[in-house]
This record gives C-alpha cells, structure tokens and sequence, in this order.
C-alpha cells in the first residue's frame, strides 16, 4: 500500500480514545471576578476533574444558598463531597483555601464553620507588597500608594460627615484630641488614640465597612513601620494640632476646611513615611 494512500485511510479511520485529542482545561485568570454558579448546578460543573478555584466558588455558592452565617457550620466533608460530587482531598484542599480567605474556619476536632469574612487576607497582602518592595524607591512608594489610597477615601467621607456629627459626637472627638496631647506631654506614644479618632469620627454614618477598611491601611501602616524600626513623630504637638484642626472645622461645618484640615494630616504621614523609607530621622 503505498504511502499516500495510508494517509488518506488514517485520516478517514476514528481515533481511539487514547490518541484522542484531549479538551484543554480552562482557567480563570487570577484577577477574574468569582464566578458564582447558578442555584442548582453546585456539584454539576465541569465534570469529574474541576480544578480546585472552581471547587472553592461552590463551596461559596453552597454557603450562599442554604443562607448560612458567620460561625454557622458547614456540611461534614462526606456531605460536602456528596453535594459537589469531588473527592475528600479535593473538598479538603478547597476548604484550606477558603479557611485562608477567611470564608471558613477550620476548627480541628469540631468541624468547619462559616467565617467571618474580614479583611484580614488583604491586610496580609498589602503589608507583605509593601515590606517587599522596601529597600528601594520603589518601597516608599508602595507606602505612599497606601496612604494615598486611605487619604482620598477620609477625604470623600469627612464631606458626609460634616453635617451629620452632633455636638455629642464633636465633643468625644475633642476628648480624644485631649487624650493625645496629654500622651504627647507625658511622652508616650498614641498611635492607638490617632486610630480612635478616625473611626470614631465615621462612625454616625453607619458603614459597617468604613472602619475595617480604614482599620486595615492603619494595621499595614502600623506593622511596616514596626518590622523597619521606624520611630514614632517626633513632633507630636503637630500630631495634636493636624488633629484638632479637623475638629475645629467640622464644628464650623466647614466642608472645604475639613477637606483641607485633612489632606493636610495626611501629607505629615507621607513625608515622615517618605523620610522613614530612606533612612531620614
């Protein structure tokens, strides 16, 4: 048989199931929106070799359906394998996944229960993005990124709250000015105190978010200056005047002053953090 007649039998002949072509695997881009399943379809996706993400996104869809809480538990893992139709080490691997998202909490002994979905993943990532890149320019700059990420959100929410703060809320911030330059006086550092005002101050607005997220930049912040041995400002008394100074214009329900009082605030943090970064006591 000659040579192109061969090929052209190979060619009209089917192909076994080993030589078969196999159907690429598909997945999602690190950066792709979670893609939750439809009621229904939990454990009826992509067949028998669902990659780990996709095994993550139903355990996700499974907790959303059946309206589960945070410190509810969730199914046991030959439940969890039942309803997603994978087996134990693929449900386990996805569980330790979620567990590092804080989705859910993994309680040896007892069970996996629903998290409490914080922002803890995040204040990870961003302290270790920023601890990796110091050293160079680069690294203050990541600081400054931070700072002004957290800067342009006070400076939209202080426009809120300039005319909703009662004079209650105005004297609580006061006292905590107070308690500031008493520390500053005394010689003792307030970080903690400089956290209270700015989550107290969002407070009336009722955004459950406003404070974590503001938490967060302040924990970043706080966690990179201690692992690089920054000291604290030495000049306190400034500390204590940026602060009251937003008071002062808040009481004047000054919007624009405020907005001022604030960026003002705000640059002091960037130059001592920019000084910090390059070795500048």
């Amino acid at each position: 048989m000659s040579a192109t007649r061969t090929m052209r039998r190979m060619s009209q002949e089917p192909m076994s199931q080993e030589s078969a072509p196999q159907e690429p695997t598909h997945h999602a881009p690190v950066n792709a929106p979670l893609n939750f399943l439809s009621r229904g379809q939990v454990g009826q996706a992509a067949g028998p070799r669902r990659v780990s993400s996709q095994i993550q996104r139903e355990v996700m869809q499974l907790i959303l359906d059946r309206k589960l809480r945070a410190g509810a538990p969730l199914p046991t893992e030959a439940e969890l394998m039942g309803a997603l139709g994978v087996s134990r080490n693929s449900v386990r691997e996805a569980l330790k996944a979620l567990q590092a998202l804080d989705i859910v909490e993994i309680r040896h002994g007892y069970g996996t229960y629903v998290g409490q979905a914080s922002l803890t993943p995040l204040v990870d990532g961003l302290t270790f993005r920023t601890l990796a890149q110091q050293g160079d320019d680069s690294g203050a700059l990541a600081l400054g990124d931070i700072l002004q990420v957290r800067e342009v959100l006070e400076e939209g929410l202080i426009r809120r709250v300039v005319g909703v703060l009662s004079d209650a809320e105005l004297d609580r911030l006061e006292g905590v000015v107070t308690r500031m330059e008493e520390a500053g006086r005394a010689g003792v550092p307030f970080p903690e105190l400089d956290r209270e005002f700015h989550e107290l101050m969002y407070a009336s607005l009722g955004n459950a978010l406003v404070p974590q997220l503001l938490g967060a930049f302040w924990t970043v912040y706080r966690r990179v200056a201690g692992v690089r041995g920054w000291t604290d400002d030495p000049t306190p008394d400034v500390t204590v005047r940026r602060h009251r100074d937003i008071v002062v214009a808040l009481r004047a329900r000054d919007v624009e002053g405020a907005q001022r009082a604030m960026a003002v605030h705000f640059r002091g943090i960037e130059a001592r953090a920019a000084q910090e970064s390059r070795g500048v006591g």
